[in-house]
């Protein structure tokens, strides 16, 4: 094999929506760095310039205006290295999402979106028009062809339409955002774009949470024959150098690290701890307030945000009422203790008692079931609230997704956050991850583990009382909400009937609830929020 002829860095990088100045910090940073790494070409992830989303920003003229400025403040810093920027583009008849070849200071050429996705979270039929054509530069003596995200996605699309235009190489800017099965999909189907094309194709994909999202990053390059020969790490900002060189008369990438998270769990903590870590830090929270219980939810919830964060700026708070049970203070304050958190300890019984004889004097009865349950959830919020308010401490959530589904948590209660970590992980799927962070050492009690789950908010309560087993649970729910199964096709699965119709009813009836949770991290290829958006005020039942 002869030397590399073309060098392409690929900037993994983690803009955040609607800083300008910054996300443009970020592409020189990229660029400085990989010219001096010999790189001849710099290509950003799709609408670097804005970050990823920009949702209804787009419909601000006055931000497109200082798009147009942050990109043409941009273009004299080009130059020794070419670049390929992701943007909006305002061009008189609509506004495209757009990518354009800068060369010492001078656009050599703009590639606009031509495949618009408009299904889960992706709404951009809302804001862009669809482009056409092809964009083929030549740099280092190869030529270089463009596309964005959802352009590779499509057979017999621009992908093709690239390599009839000529080019021997394809970069491809992505905002593509994590979920746990979408990492293998996208490079199943860049390698059969790529078979199908005969180009290989350069794959750069942006990195960070912005909201409910998070990006893996996690960029890749395949050859022509479909192989992934190198892989950026996931969840790591990383400006990734991928060498080229002739063989023959093809244009062929060379082999470089190619690491894969080791495990599911592995993969999901990662999307976890930067969806946290992101959401605090890009909305200017000093740190974060986490109400544990001493159940596995308000464990794992702890853990992940001193992963995120560090303990210094995560404290915890538990609330017992007569019900909670002594081993849940000793398993908390375990908990606190080996994570090195700051633990306050505010009992909430004269608080509740306030509560019912205040209620009582006005009823004429005590106050029981789910309205004395629900004021122990209630005062611990508001206490959480209270912390949150003096010390500027964003309030952690800590429901898991199966409580959400079936409306198994109390507004204003233990629904009161900022963010929720665990708003899309199922509970089996938290008690995956609770083992993992203890492979190397317990950092959550055992006894948390392995104690039946209980809201502790009556004697002797279980949450198998009112609720399926989780793995039962979970199964039902994963067919409804991600995979949009309906009742006869969950049935012939060997469900019971009666069962599934209660769940898939009792989801239903708790739209309202979800609608006022707080935002959470996305890991589901089809999470509560942007993904799934049903009616509140809706008859219709199973």
């Amino acid at each position: 094999m002869s030397p590399s002829q073309l060098c392409v860095a690929l900037a993994q990088i983690n803009p955040v929506v609607g800083d300008l100045e910054g996300n443009v910090g970020q592409i020189r940073e990229a660029m400085a760095s990989a010219h001096q790494a010999g790189a001849d070409l710099v290509v950003t992830p799709e609408l670097a310039v804005t970050g990823y989303p920009p949702q209804d920003l787009l419909f601000q003229s006055r931000f497109l205006t200082r798009v147009e400025s942050a990109l043409t403040e941009l273009m004299p810093n080009v130059a020794g290295v070419d670049l390929v920027v992701g943007h909006p583009e305002w061009a008189g008849d609509g506004l495209y999402n757009t990518a354009t070849w800068i060369r010492d200071g001078e656009i050599l050429g703009r590639y606009r979106k031509q495949c618009l996705p408009n299904y889960g979270v992706f709404d951009e039929k809302r804001y862009f028009r669809e482009g056409w054509g092809s964009l083929v530069g030549v740099i280092g003596g190869a030529r270089v062809g463009v596309t964005i995200c959802e352009d590779a996605w499509t057979e017999g699309g621009p992908v093709t339409g690239a390599a009839e235009a000529g080019a021997e190489v394809l970069v491809n800017l992505n905002a593509s955002p994590y979920d746990y099965v979408k990492g293998r999909r996208r490079e199943q189907e860049l390698g059969a774009r790529a078979c199908e094309a005969g180009l290989p194709i350069a794959y750069v994909n942006l990195v960070g949470g912005q909201d409910e999202l998070v990006f893996d990053g996690a960029s890749f390059v395949v050859a022509a024959d479909g192989d992934v020969v190198s892989r950026a790490p996931a969840f790591q900002e990383r400006l990734v150098l991928s060498e080229w060189a002739r063989d023959g008369r093809e244009l062929q990438p060379q082999s470089g690290e190619a690491p894969l998270a080791k495990n599911l769990e592995a993969e999901v903590l990662g999307a976890l701890t930067m969806g946290i870590r992101d959401y605090v830090v890009k909305n200017g929270f000093p740190g974060v307030v986490v109400g544990l219980s001493g159940g596995i939810d308000s464990a794992l919830t702890l853990c992940l945000a001193v992963q995120a964060l560090g303990p210094d700026r995560v404290e915890a708070m538990f609330m017992p009422s007569r019900y909670t049970a002594a081993i849940s203070g000793q398993d908390s304050r375990q908990l606190a203790e080996a994570l090195g958190v700051t633990l306050h300890e505010l009992p909430i019984d004269s608080i509740h008692q306030a509560f019912l004889d205040t209620l009582e004097g006005d009823l004429g009865t005590d106050p029981h079931g789910a309205a004395a349950e629900n004021i122990q959830a209630r005062a611990r919020g508001a206490l959480l609230m209270a912390l949150s308010n003096e010390k500027g401490l964003m309030v952690l959530a800590t429901g898991n997704k199966s409580e959400m589904s079936m409306g198994y948590a109390t507004l204003y209660g233990d629904m009161v956050g900022g963010f929720s970590a665990l708003k899309d992980v199922p509970k089996t799927l938290v008690y995956r991850l609770a083992e993992h962070l203890n492979r190397d050492g317990e950092r959550i009690p055992r006894r948390i583990i392995e104690r039946a789950p209980s809201a502790e908010l009556a004697p002797d309560q279980k949450d198998a009382d009112t609720l399926p087993p989780y793995p039962l649970l979970d199964a039902i729910l994963y067919a409804y909400v991600e995979e949009n199964c309906g009742l006869e096709e969950i049935v012939e699965r060997g469900f019971d009937g009666e069962t599934v119709r209660r769940v898939l009813n009792r989801v239903e009836n708790n739209e309202y609830k979800r609608r006022q949770a707080p935002p959470g991290v996305r890991i589901s290829p089809r999470g509560f929020g942007t993904d799934r958006r049903f009616p509140i005020t809706n008859r219709y039942r199973f």
